[in-house]
């Protein structure tokens, strides 16, 4: 379903976390076995959806039979009062399902929504927006996967997945040039080195950076950095980088702009289940 991402693993362990030993007590005292449901998945303020194929899967786990409608596509902006899902069946089977699959929409759809923003604030610029490694352990597949939703694209999955040399990298490595060209003596390809001074970018592009990521910068020091660099390489700016501040950063013309607040910092959208 999600590239890289193990469903119905994670459906079977949140719906274990959730029932415990005893299952949904509850639902099982007050619902008849063979009550039915019909409800309708629902979004109370104005998002942009991620998480939907989830929550059936959660819903289908519980009942096989259950009828599903998708009201919406996944990466749709959504006006407040959106129907997003109408979904019937066994009672008890989709009351017991019913957190863990809204618990995960408004998450996924929270990243989402704040995504779409950052991406819509700099719109026309150039630069793209890239998310970061900082994710929630166990859910990076998933955040990630929301990112994309959010029209962002999607940076390193992994520690194997892309060369990064930051600072404690080059610390320890004696400096920027001796850190690079010992990636790129490993045979490493594509390596990104993490330079937060002006005159670390000409010893990092000598030992062959494939791409600079400006940390921390200011917007006249990135704009510096930018003329310097002169199209020898990408430029990522990377580092504070918030809502009301990124369209100044993104018209200093670097290649990309990487935000940790988007998987990090974002609010769990306002989703819910009515009865229907």
């Amino acid at each position: 379903m999600i590239e890289g991402f193990d469903t119905a693993a994670f459906v079977a362990a949140t719906l274990a976390e959730d029932m415990g030993q005893g299952g949904d007590i509850t639902s099982n005292a007050v619902i008849p076995a063979d009550a039915r449901l019909t409800a309708v998945m629902d979004s109370r303020d104005a998002v942009v959806v991620a998480g939907l194929p989830l929550a059936e899967a959660f819903f289908r786990a519980l009942d096989p039979d259950c009828a599903i409608e998708t009201l919406v596509a996944e990466g749709q902006a959504v006006a407040a009062g959106a129907d997003l899902m109408r979904i019937s069946g066994n009672a008890r089977a989709l009351l017991t399902a019913e957190r863990s699959a809204l618990n995960t929409v408004q998450h996924l759809t929270g990243i989402a929504t704040m995504t779409r923003a950052y991406v819509d604030a700099i719109a026309g610029t150039g630069a793209i927006l890239l998310d970061t490694r900082k994710t929630l352990p166990g859910l990076r597949a998933l955040e990630k996967y929301a990112t994309r939703m959010g029209s962002a694209t999607n940076h390193r999955m992994r520690l194997d997945d892309g060369v990064m040399i930051k600072d404690n990298h080059i610390a320890v490595a004696g400096g920027v040039e001796p850190a690079v060209r010992a990636a790129k003596a490993a045979g490493l390809a594509g390596v990104v080195v993490e330079v937060d001074r002006i005159d670390q970018i000409e010893p990092a592009l000598a030992a062959g950076a494939d791409r600079l990521l400006l940390d921390n910068m200011d917007v006249p020091t990135l704009k510096a950095a930018v003329a310097l660099v002169a199209g020898r390489v990408p430029t990522e700016a990377s580092g504070g980088v918030r809502l009301d501040t990124i369209r100044a950063i993104a018209e200093t013309g670097v290649t990309y702009i990487s935000v940790g607040r988007i998987t990090q910092s974002a609010p769990a959208a306002d989703v819910g289940l009515d009865y229907a």
